[in-house]
């Protein structure tokens, strides 16, 4: 099983990712989860620390198109062989976000995005068997992001006119990919019931 969780900065992904992983290992099933464009792997986290931490200024191209080199190297080498063994692979993040952040944000065409990402990942990658997208109000989600003690990574440092276009971009992505929208403004425990709810755990 495929599960992608989307949304913004301080929507609570990572929280929920490692909440679900939690449960399925509970019931002895193999799971793995993916933190794109980071994750367990080595070259992956050097792509993350190159585009979000180091302060580099790429092209919003060049943005796609790195994002997409560390989306290869996870698929490939972390969630493919599980999804092969029959294991479960749970992800913060898939191209949707590239969609959002150098498509509506960063004015990349979404035409090329989508073109180029299915040239370069095999079929299941666009298929989760369950995709959401998680949603707050932005002072929920700028509290969470002052109080998680992490640095501010490129794309929050960005100003309010992209954080907007990028607010206003996942309900598109939400309509156009028929994913499913979840509140994730309430507590913890909240937004993993609303989640446990659609995924019937």
């Amino acid at each position: 099983m495929y599960i992608v969780i989307e949304g913004q900065d301080g929507t609570g992904k990572s929280t929920q990712v490692e909440l679900l992983k939690k449960h399925y290992k509970n019931q002895g099933k193999e799971v793995v989860i993916l933190e794109e464009p980071d994750g367990d792997l080595p070259q992956a986290h050097d792509l993350h620390d190159m585009i979000l931490t180091r302060g580099y200024d790429f092209e919003p191209l060049s943005n796609v198109l790195l994002f997409t080199v560390a989306r290869i190297e996870l698929w490939k080498k972390i969630a493919e062989p599980v999804l092969k063994r029959g294991g479960i692979v749970i992800s913060a993040r898939n191209y949707w976000s590239t969609l959002a952040y150098q498509g509506y944000g960063e004015g990349v065409s979404r035409n090329k995005i989508i073109r180029l990402t299915k040239e370069l990942l095999p079929e299941k990658y666009f298929h989760p068997d369950h995709g959401f997208i998680l949603t707050a109000p932005d002072e929920v989600r700028f509290a969470r992001q002052k109080n998680r003690g992490k640095a501010t990574e490129t794309f929050e440092k960005k100003a309010d006119e992209f954080q907007q276009k990028v607010n206003s971009a996942y309900p598109k992505i939400a309509k156009d990919f028929n994913l499913t929208i979840i509140d994730a403004s309430g507590t913890i425990e909240e937004v993993f019931q609303l989640l446990s709810k659609e995924l019937n755990l």
